[in-house]
């Protein structure tokens, strides 16, 4: 990697850093191309991007921002784990490492707000925003549909009143 690459590498991560909801780091184990390949997939699934970065362009990318904190985690073979809803990330990550024991979740960081593994798998057993936006509109609906139903209903009982009148005159 000549010199040019590697500041495109810190510009790119940096932009990352800068834009990202979560930041996870994880540790790989010797995780083989078909199992990166399959977590590479989940985390385009979940919203979430997976990139394996050089430790001292990482740290170099981390200056001037919120995730400066995590410089401490990237050791030895890291890859990083991030997404801009902030559960989504660490949700995907949690996941995958629960069915294979080569990837180890080392911690991460919410904005400047530092996790280590145990923040990051509570952070990951929370709903995301797409879920949570979706119990917002059940419960915003909720109350509409109660209200349309209590309205009707008088209504419903005068149709099948008139309607039994009409039923037994008619017999």
């Amino acid at each position: 990697m000549d010199r040019s690459q590697k500041t495109d590498a810190v510009a790119q991560l940096n932009q990352v850093f800068n834009e990202a909801g979560v930041v996870v780091v994880t540790r790989n184990l010797g995780l083989t191309v078909a199992e990166s390949t399959d977590l590479r997939a989940k985390m385009r699934e979940a919203g979430a991007t997976y990139k394996v970065a050089k430790n001292r362009l990482a740290k170099i990318a981390l200056k001037d921002t919120d995730y400066a904190g995590i410089d401490e985690y990237l050791t030895g073979p890291t890859a990083l784990a991030y997404s801009e809803d902030p559960v989504a990330a660490a949700k995907a990550v949690v996941e995958f490492a629960k069915s294979n024991d080569r990837l180890e979740v080392v911690g991460g960081s919410m904005g400047s707000q530092l996790l280590d593994e145990a923040g990051v798998r509570s952070l990951a057993s929370m709903p995301s925003l797409d879920e949570l936006r979706g119990k917002l509109v059940g419960l915003v609906n909720a109350p509409a549909t109660k209200i349309a139903q209590v309205v009707n209903a008088p209504a419903n009982k005068l149709a099948r009143v008139f309607g039994a009148y009409g039923a037994k005159e008619a017999a």
